[in-house]
């Protein structure tokens, strides 16, 4: 008889984790959705860049509009992180969809290049809030070891955006109008709006506010050095010009500053305290190497498929679904096994092995190589870049004090995104010059005319209107310039896996929040940081 109330009781504890989980799924949504809309403009844009250049008469200009996105968004970061931590995630994750909605709107109703591109500047700053605080809201909600379950859902939504982006754009710009790219962001945004208001309660911690504001401005001056060095170097101005030798002299000096100032602040908006905790500057360090690698790699594969194979923009979006379904597969297997096993090291030192072969397999790739082999190798790139992305968020979450977990989701987002402007800059420097030293071993100088150089702008459709001859020299050379980028990129790979051995593999909490004063952490004297914390009383009140 006495087993009778201990059945009724799981019952009830079954219900009460059942009502939970919706919960959570629903508030997931919610972040998902104002993820998707900062993940999908960094790529929706890409297809309608042509029609805005001719409308608004900016060709000169027009890479800024990605820029000036790229740059806001990633100066942002830390000071979103920072502030969600002082005031209250959820107050500042509505503050970056209102205002990446004004820019949304503002950018569709902009009559010229200037005007967009400050507006998409503005855009920019909401899309950071978006990005850092849906990833540090689930770590107020969820507890470390069932965030494995739910961060994997995060990194689909990276993968899907990278295909969906250009797709709908080239639908959207063809059938309506370039404006809907920006004003599609409006009834999305409002729905995450609405839903985030309506069921998000968060602990509200009452704390002493100190803007860092100096730290900001530095920070912010030193990254748009390194991100104008890394756009313009190689392509506007020469590597050894005097433009590219001051931004990189600035970049040194700002960050000199930067770490003098950080060291002496109240609430420094990046806490240099947090590099004493290993789990923190090792993951951080894996992020930089995976977010160079991935995003200088990516690039390249559309280009591939649309030289090599003659695809058309929206086509080689598509053909891109290999990698996505790669990394989709493994971002949720690896969630859901972090989460039954309450520990993740395996995860990326796996996946940054893959990720070697991945791209050494597309160092590989000929202009005979079928389509069918192609994906097969997008696919080996897919799983091993799906096993380290949501990781190492939840690695860097599990291992700082909640004090701090808005800072330093922040950071490990910021260190992926500046690796990932690296990549995608030192790579196609390398690209660049290898075309150039290729070019002249496929095509007679007459033909090199006719190509423009080394110009490696040209559309798909300018080499389709030449003569076949030429056009198979240029396929060529373009091929083994390809090679080589990946094949540099496999060992920068190569060591990001053995940091990945350097990586603490701590167990992952069972409680969603960590309690300040635990005695660890960079809240604490102590160095290692390492240690779990305890939880946080569940008596706080709510946010509202």
């Amino acid at each position: 008889m006495s087993a009778r109330p201990s059945s009724v009781a799981a019952a009830g504890a079954d219900e009460i984790g059942k009502e939970e989980h919706r919960r959570i799924l629903v508030i997931l949504g919610a972040l998902m959705l104002g993820m998707l809309l900062a993940a999908l403009d960094q790529t929706i844009v890409a297809t309608a860049l042509p029609t805005i250049a001719g409308d608004l008469h900016g060709l000169n200009h027009l890479s800024w509009v990605v820029t000036a996105y790229l740059l806001t968004s990633t100066i942002s970061t830390p000071l979103w992180g920072k502030l969600g931590d002082l005031y209250g995630r959820k107050k500042l994750f509505q503050a970056a969809i209102v205002i990446f909605l004004i820019g949304s709107a503002l950018s569709g109703l902009s009559g010229d290049m200037a005007e967009l591109i400050g507006f998409r500047a503005l855009q920019g700053i909401g899309a950071g809030g978006l990005m850092v605080g849906a990833q540090a809201i689930i770590g107020d909600v969820v507890s470390p070891r069932q965030r494995g379950r739910y961060m994997g859902y995060f990194g689909a939504v990276f993968g899907l955006s990278s295909v969906i982006g250009p797709l709908a754009g080239g639908f959207i710009t063809q059938h309506l109008s370039w404006r809907w790219v920006f004003y599609i962001n409006l009834p999305l945004g409002i729905v995450a709006l609405a839903v985030i208001a309506a069921v998000l309660h968060l602990p509200r911690q009452r704390t002493h506010h100190s803007i860092d504001y100096l730290g900001t401005a530095l920070l912010g001056g030193a990254v748009t050095a390194i991100i104008l060095l890394t756009t313009w170097g190689g392509t506007t101005y020469a590597w050894g010009s005097a433009p590219i030798i001051w931004l990189a002299v600035a970049a040194l000096a700002l960050i000199g500053l930067f770490c003098w100032v950080e060291l002496r602040a109240a609430e420094p908006v990046l806490p240099l305290g947090l590099f004493r905790i290993s789990v923190f500057s090792v993951s951080s360090s894996i992020g930089f190497l995976v977010g160079f690698v991935m995003f200088g790699a990516i690039i390249y594969i559309p280009l591939y498929l649309q030289t090599v194979h003659a695809a058309t923009p929206t086509s080689s979006g598509l053909q891109l679904l290999p990698l996505v379904g790669g990394m989709l597969v493994t971002f949720i297997i690896s969630g859901r096994l972090v989460t039954r096993w309450g520990r993740y090291k395996i995860f990326p030192v796996l996946g940054t092995a893959v990720m070697c072969i991945g791209l050494f397999l597309f160092s590989l790739l000929t202009p005979s190589t079928s389509l069918v082999v192609s994906s097969l190798y997008m696919v080996v790139l897919g799983v091993g870049i799906g096993g380290v992305m949501q990781v190492l968020v939840v690695a860097v979450q599990n291992a700082v004090p909640r004090s701090q977990l808005g800072v330093a989701t922040s950071s490990s987002t910021f260190f992926r995104s500046i690796g990932g402007s690296f990549g995608v800059a030192a790579f196609g420097a390398i690209f660049n010059n290898r075309l150039a030293a290729s070019l002249p071993k496929y095509l007679p100088p007459s033909a090199l005319r006719a190509v423009h150089g080394s110009n490696v702008s040209a559309s798909p459709a300018q080499l389709d209107a030449l003569p076949p001859a030429i056009h198979h020299g240029y396929v060529l050379a373009f091929s083994d310039s390809l090679h080589v980028v990946f094949l540099i990129g496999a060992p920068i790979a190569l060591v990001a896996f053995a940091l990945t051995w350097l990586l603490k593999d701590l167990p992952l909490r069972d409680q969603a929040y960590v309690a300040d004063g635990s005695g660890s952490g960079a809240g604490s004297g102590r160095n290692d940081g390492d240690s779990p914390q305890s939880p946080a009383r569940a008596a706080e009140p709510a946010q509202k």
